[in-house]
C-alpha cells in the first residue's frame, strides 16, 4: 500500500509547462512586440482552426471575455438573462456588470447541467420578450446541448452564450448526426473560453470569444481596445481630419483594456499544439476512475454517448463530503468542490435569492468533489488517489 509520503502534493488541476512553452515565451521577449503584436493574431487563428469557428477574440481573460459579449449583445438596465446556479459566478457576474437582472433555473441531477425543461416551462410561463438570452455552461466538460437550446431560444426571441471555459475539444451529436464541436458558433451567438492555470490551455490569465457573426465580432475587437480604432476605413470622422497623418485614431465608443499580450498567446500557441494529446489523456484519467467506481457508493455524473465530454473536471458525489475532503487532504490530495451554487452567494441573496429556491443544484452542493484531473496526472498518483476514496468509503 502506498502512503501520502510516497507523492507530492495532488491537487485537483495544474497547468503543465514544457520547454517549447517555455522557448515560445522566451522568443516573444527577443522581439519587437511584448502587447499587441502578431502573436495574438497568430493565437486567434489557430484557436479558431482548432473549434471550427469563423472568428475569435483573445482577451485578458474569461470574465472579460464574458462582460464584452453581454456588451455586444445590448445587456442593459432591465433586461433579463438565464443562466445555471453551478457555474463560476462570473457567468452572473457578467450580466450585473452591465445592470442586467439574473434568473436561475434549476439542474439536471443527473448531468449537473441546466434543465433544459425548466428553462422552457419558466419561458411558457412569462410574456414573450421577458427574457433577452440564455448563458449555457458546458459544466465540468460536458457540452449542453445547444440544438435543443437553440430551438428554445428560436421560439423565444433569445440570444445564446455558450460559457464553454470547461470543454475546449468537447462536442456534442446534433439531430442530423454531426458532430458539433463547443464554441463552434452553429447554435450559440457567442462562446467564450479561459486559459486559466487549470484549463485545458494555460496562458496563465487569457480568454477567448468565438463567433461565426461577422458583425458582433467587429463589435467585439473595437471593445476590447478602448473602443479605440486605427483602421482608416472605419473612421467616422471628416476626411480632413483623418489627413492629419499615420498617428491618426479615433475612439469611437466606450472600450475597455481588455487585451491579451503576446507573451500569453505565445504560451497559449504552444499549448495548443498538443490540446488534443492532453484531452485524450484527460478522457483515459476519467476512463480509469469511471471503472474504478463502478458498482461503489461514489456516485459520477451522467455522461451521455452522444457527446464527447472535455473533462475539464471529475466530478463525484459522496454524502460524506467535508469528511472525505478532509481526509484526502491530510493525505496530501487537494480535491476541491465546484461549484457554491450562485444564489446561495451573499450577492445574489442581497438581490432576493435564498435557500431552497433551487434545491437541486443545493443538493449536488452538497455532495460534489472535484478529484485530481490533468493531462500530467500518473498512474501511479491516480491509483493513490482511488485507493483513498475507495478506503474512505468503505
Amino acid at each position: 500500500m502506498l502512503s501520502s509520503s510516497t507523492f507530492k502534493n495532488i491537487p485537483y488541476g495544474k497547468q503543465e509547462i514544457n520547454q517549447a512553452d517555455i522557448d515560445a515565451v522566451v522568443s516573444v521577449l527577443k522581439s519587437d512586440f511584448l502587447t499587441q503584436g502578431p502573436s495574438v493574431l497568430e493565437f486567434e487563428k489557430a484557436f479558431a482552426s482548432y473549434i471550427g469557428v469563423n472568428y475569435a477574440v483573445a482577451v485578458s481573460n474569461g470574465t472579460a471575455a464574458l462582460h464584452l459579449c453581454t456588451l455586444v449583445l445590448g445587456v442593459s438596465k432591465g433586461k433579463k438573462v438565464i443562466t445555471t446556479p453551478i457555474t463560476f459566478a462570473a457567468s452572473a457576474n457578467c450580466v450585473r456588470y452591465c445592470e442586467g437582472e439574473i434568473e436561475l433555473i434549476d439542474i439536471d441531477p443527473e448531468t449537473a447541467l441546466i434543465d433544459l425543461d425548466k428553462l422552457y416551462a419558466l419561458l411558457k410561463a412569462k410574456p414573450k420578450g421577458a427574457y433577452s438570452g440564455i448563458i449555457t455552461v458546458d459544466f465540468a466538460g460536458y457540452p449542453v446541448d445547444l440544438e435543443k437550446v437553440r430551438k428554445i431560444a428560436d421560439e423565444f426571441g433569445l440570444w445564446i452564450i455558450e460559457d464553454a471555459c470547461h470543454a475546449p475539444g468537447g462536442y456534442f451529436i446534433d439531430s442530423k448526426g454531426v458532430k458539433q464541436n463547443c464554441g463552434n458558433g452553429q447554435y450559440a451567438d457567442l462562446a467564450i473560453f479561459s486559459f486559466h492555470p487549470v484549463k485545458h490551455i494555460a496562458t496563465g490569465e487569457g480568454g477567448m470569444i468565438t463567433t461565426n457573426n461577422k458583425e458582433l465580432y467587429q463589435k467585439l475587437l473595437l471593445l476590447r481596445s478602448h473602443g479605440i480604432t486605427k483602421e482608416p476605413e472605419k473612421f467616422v470622422n471628416d476626411a480632413a481630419l483623418i489627413e492629419q497623418g499615420g498617428w491618426y485614431m479615433e475612439m469611437q465608443t466606450l472600450g475597455y483594456n481588455y487585451r491579451l499580450s503576446d507573451l500569453q498567446a505565445a504560451l497559449g500557441i504552444s499549448q495548443l499544439a498538443r490540446a488534443k494529446e492532453n484531452l485524450k489523456k484527460r478522457k483515459q484519467i476519467a476512463a480509469v476512475y469511471d471503472k474504478a467506481f463502478e458498482g461503489t457508493n461514489i456516485k459520477i455524473l451522467k455522461n451521455n454517448q452522444k457527446s464527447s465530454h472535455a473533462y475539464h473536471l471529475y466530478v463525484i458525489l459522496v454524502e460524506n463530503r467535508k469528511a472525505l475532503y478532509n481526509y484526502l487532504r491530510e493525505n496530501n490530495i487537494f480535491s476541491q468542490v465546484h461549484y457554491i451554487p450562485v444564489h446561495l452567494m451573499p450577492y445574489y441573496q442581497e438581490l432576493g435569492w435564498k435557500k431552497g429556491d433551487l434545491p437541486l443544484a443545493e443538493k449536488y452542493y452538497e455532495l460534489c468533489l472535484s478529484i485530481p484531473m490533468y493531462p500530467s496526472l500518473s498512474m501511479e498518483e491516480q491509483g493513490f488517489v482511488i485507493e483513498k476514496i475507495l478506503n474512505f468509503s468503505k
